[in-house]
């Protein structure tokens, strides 16, 4: 979780976090004054995540829409975006339009931070995604891969 600042307030949005395990660590993590907002679209993970969180800013939606669900919170750009959406199983359009709607959605300087699968990268989904980060972000970097990690995953790190 190095993308959130605890040390400033910050809006922190979380693509995807199914069950809750990123989500516990980001909510440890934010300072005072921060908020996370997670964005679910499975019934059943969405469910789970009420009962884990209560106090969660939860919206039970698609991705797609984070430009409208900030409007909705007062406007304010999102300083990092930590997604755990499987991306290699995407088809294009929606790579592009999830990854269109997240770099609309972060302030100048914001970090957007997704995992993928070693085994993944072996699907032409995987490349296309990887090409489609660099058109889009000023900067992309791919952490080291972490082998204990049942599948092995690396994490990308960009910048807008």
């Amino acid at each position: 979780m190095s993308a959130v600042d605890p040390q400033s307030p910050s809006v922190v949005v979380e693509f995807g976090p199914g069950t809750g395990p990123f989500t516990e660590a980001i909510l440890v993590k934010l300072g005072p004054g921060s908020r996370l907002i997670a964005i679910e679209q499975n019934d059943t993970f969405a469910g789970i995540l009420r009962r884990k969180f209560p106090d969660l800013d939860l919206v039970h939606g698609s991705v797609e829409t984070l430009p409208q669900i900030l409007e909705a919170r007062g406007g304010r750009l999102a300083d990092c975006i930590i997604s755990g959406l499987p991306w290699a199983s995407f088809d294009a359009a929606l790579q592009r339009r999830i990854v269109a709607a997240a770099a609309n959605s972060l302030r100048p300087g914001g970090s957007f931070a997704t995992f993928a699968y070693v085994h993944g990268l072996v699907l032409p989904a995987a490349w296309r995604f990887r090409r489609l980060l660099e058109a889009t972000f000023r900067d992309v970097r791919q952490s080291e891969i972490v082998w204990r990690n049942l599948p092995p995953a690396f994490v990308y790190h960009c910048r807008k």
